[in-house]
C-alpha cells in the first residue's frame, strides 16, 4: 500500500472534510429519550476517539457538569443531554471537568435547572455549530501555513528531497499545535479568570 502524499493542498482538503462532519446538526440529533447505553452507543459512533463509557457519562451527572436524567427514569436521556454531551466531547481535549462546569454556568447557571438558563441549550449548541464550521472555513481558506514561507524553510534546511514531505509536514503539524496551545491557554486563562 502507497502512503498518501501529504501537500498544504491536501491537508486544506481534509480541513475542508472535517468542517463538513465535524458537528452533527441539533436536529439531527435523536428525537425520542434514550438508555444510558444508547446514548453511549450513539456518542461512541459519532465521536470515536473519546470512548465513553456509562460510568464517564455518569461521573459528569455526579459532579453536575451535565445535568441528571429527567426524573430519575431509565430512559431519562433527552435531546438537551445529547446535546451537552456533543458539546461537552468538542471541550474536552481542551478543557477539564471543573473548566468545562464553569463555562455552562456561565449560560447556564444551575446544571439541573432550567428555570434559570440565560440562553437554551438549543440556541447554544446552534451557536456552537455555527462558530466552528466558520471556524474550520477560516481556517482553511487562511490555510494552515504560509506556502512561500514554508518553501523558504525547507529551502533553507538543505534538505534531501526524499525527506523535504516529511518535514513539511512536521512543520505544518508544529504550526497547528502551536495555534491550538495559545487558543488552549488564552481559554483557559478567560475560564479561570472570570470568575476570581
Amino acid at each position: 500500500m502507497e502512503k498518501a502524499k501529504f501537500t498544504l493542498e491536501s491537508i486544506n482538503l481534509l480541513a475542508k472534510s472535517i468542517s463538513e462532519n465535524s458537528i452533527i446538526p441539533y436536529e439531527e440529533l435523536p428525537q425520542y429519550d434514550l438508555f444510558l447505553s444508547q446514548v453511549i452507543d450513539y456518542l461512541n459512533d459519532k465521536f470515536e476517539d473519546d470512548n465513553y463509557t456509562n460510568n464517564i457519562v455518569q461521573n459528569y451527572i455526579k459532579s453536575e457538569v451535565i445535568s441528571k436524567p429527567e426524573d430519575s427514569k431509565k430512559r431519562g436521556y433527552t435531546k438537551l443531554h445529547l446535546a451537552q454531551l456533543v458539546l461537552l466531547s468538542h471541550m474536552r481535549p481542551i478543557l477539564t471537568a471543573e473548566e468545562i462546569k464553569k463555562v455552562f454556568r456561565l449560560a447556564f447557571n444551575e446544571i439541573n435547572d432550567r428555570d434559570d438558563d440565560i440562553i437554551s441549550w438549543e440556541n447554544a449548541y446552534k451557536f456552537f455549530s455555527d462558530m466552528q464550521k466558520e471556524s474550520f472555513d477560516d481556517f482553511s481558506q487562511k490555510q494552515f501555513c504560509d506556502k512561500e514561507k514554508l518553501g523558504k524553510i525547507i529551502d533553507s534546511l538543505d534538505l534531501k528531497e526524499s525527506d523535504e514531505e516529511r518535514i513539511s509536514v512536521f512543520l505544518i503539524v508544529m504550526n497547528l499545535v502551536s495555534q491550538a496551545s495559545a487558543i488552549k491557554k488564552l481559554v483557559q486563562k478567560i475560564v479561570g479568570d472570570y470568575e476570581s
